[in-house]
């Protein structure tokens, strides 16, 4: 494995934040590769060579490329930050439930319902709203009596789950109903090395 691994990102996605936040939290050495959506450069032949489906995150570690947000949590986690994955197969396999949260009613909720007001994405808003509201109630519930959502302290469940849902707002979804959701936001944004995802003036942020 390389010393310092390479992320190509796009600075406004949140699951390309997923990777980036985490190998700043997790003190992995990176570099990060901002990758130009607007002039197409990920459908360029070389960044198509690494991930077909022409979306970022894309993660290089030497000869190991891995693309898909939750994929790459894992690999680092298990390469670089295994505190960050469990090693009790009850507590992985919570994690993973939350991992398919992210990729599913989240991706299809509050990141959807933002790709609608910053990229004016051609999606369902109420869907969008509907399904955002399902993710932030089990996030909601899974939080009731805990700091974190597995285990007793931050774990890649909350970094895959963190990013779209504290960028809610930016796609009118109002995080003022679930307060274990936004004390749980505070306390991974006070975490150590946490860099935000750019903000976007827009949906309830809009001035």
């Amino acid at each position: 494995m390389s010393k310092t691994v390479r992320i190509h990102h796009f600075a406004k996605s949140g699951n390309a934040h997923r990777a980036l936040v985490f190998a700043k939290l997790a003190g992995i050495p990176h570099e990060a590769v901002p990758v130009d959506l607007a002039s197409g450069a990920h459908k360029s032949p070389e960044f198509l060579a690494m991930n077909p489906n022409g979306q970022v995150p894309v993660l290089e570690d030497g000869a190991v490329v891995v693309s898909d947000s939750n994929a790459i949590l894992v690999y680092l986690a298990r390469v670089y930050a295994p505190d960050w994955i469990p090693s009790d197969p009850a507590d992985e396999a919570a994690v993973q439930r939350w991992l398919t949260l992210a990729a599913g009613e989240i991706a299809f909720g509050s990141c959807a319902a933002r790709l609608i007001t910053v990229f004016s994405a051609p999606l369902d808003a109420e869907f969008a709203d509907a399904t955002a509201a399902k993710a932030m109630q089990k996030l909601e519930r899974g939080l009731e009596g805990r700091d974190w959502l597995v285990g007793d302290r931050p774990t890649i469940a909350d970094v895959a789950t963190y990013s779209y849902t504290a960028h809610a707002p930016e796609g009118n979804v109002s995080l003022a109903p679930y307060p274990n959701v936004r004390a749980w936001l505070a306390r991974f944004e006070g975490l150590p090395g946490f860099v935000p995802m750019p903000a976007t003036a827009v949906g309830l942020l809009a001035g």
